[in-house]
């Protein structure tokens, strides 16, 4: 499949000159392209941000949510209809600080979906406050003396609930990128990516070089299936370590657990809803006179 199917020629894309998020996009057609992902088939859930603005920028089935609210529509989206491919993608903001209470319990659901994080350790669309993601003395408008809070870690986070497959890129390493999300996309249930991404406008000191020099790729000795091992990755930190540092293939997705699809392979959007069945329920709940 081209590329150019995902093309939309015309658009004015409103990122700064060198945001981190033109790579992304580029990665993303690529692998969605390689994986002969047709338009029709894929629904791209965001909520808000920069990062959130990707899904605009794509041929695909798009839900632009609130705010931090991107996974549970992305959740009901795929149960209502396993064939799609789902992917969620934001920001670390909207994600990890909005969202952070549906990230934790979307990796406890285990859905068949993958989850794209743009990590530039800062809020870009409201003009660089501190995200759940900077480090450490990172001054900014807001947080004028430095961020004093300990920086959230999704990773081990996310491997600390079991996720079924946890990694990191950079948007800096297109090929390598390309691969990690490709293969997020082919695992069946929760695939979180968080990838770090520049800031050029609000983030000076997470830079692309910065990215760069302190961060490097898991070789082949790591054992993407020993959780412990994985976890102890994931504590890493400048350098950081990048790749897939975890996956479990046997957990039920939350599609099978449901229940739904265990005697009618029928998406649910297809069915009939059984007015008897409901209008028995309405009953139930009503007040006796």
């Amino acid at each position: 499949m081209d590329t150019e199917i995902f093309n939309m020629a015309g658009i004015d894309i409103a990122w700064c000159p060198g945001c981190g998020n033109f790579p992304i996009l580029k990665i993303l057609k690529q692998a969605l392209a390689e994986l002969t992902i047709e338009p029709t088939n894929l629904v791209m859930v965001s909520g808000i941000g920069q990062a959130a603005k990707i899904p605009h920028y794509l041929k695909a089935n798009v839900f632009n949510g609130l705010h931090g609210r991107a996974l549970p529509p992305a959740t009901a989206i795929k149960a209502t209809n396993p064939a799609l491919t789902v992917i969620a993608e934001s920001g670390d903001g909207d994600m990890y600080g909005e969202g952070g209470n549906h990230f934790l319990h979307t990796i406890r659901r285990n859905p068949d979906i993958t989850n794209i994080v743009h990590n530039n350790m800062v809020y870009g669309l409201t003009k660089g406050q501190a995200s759940p993601t900077s480090q450490i003395g990172f001054k900014t408008p807001v947080q004028v003396a430095g961020v004093f809070l300990e920086p959230f870690n999704p990773l081990a986070v996310a491997i600390a609930l079991d996720a079924s497959f946890v990694a990191r890129a950079f948007s800096g390493d297109a090929e390598q990128t390309k691969e990690i999300i490709k293969q997020a996309i082919k695992h069946k249930g929760y695939a979180l990516v968080d990838i770090f991404q520049p800031c050029v406008s609000f983030n000076k000191l997470n830079t692309f070089e910065w990215f760069k020099k302190n961060t490097y790729y898991l070789d082949d000795s790591h054992n993407p299936s020993d959780r412990n091992e994985a976890f102890k990755k994931a504590t890493e930190n400048e350098p950081f370590p990048l790749g897939i540092f975890y996956i479990n293939p046997d957990k039920k997705t939350f599609e099978e657990n449901i229940g739904i699809y265990q005697e009618n392979q029928r998406p649910l959007y297809e069915r009939e809803p059984d007015i008897g069945k409901l209008k028995s329920l309405i009953e139930t709940f009503k007040i006796a006179e």
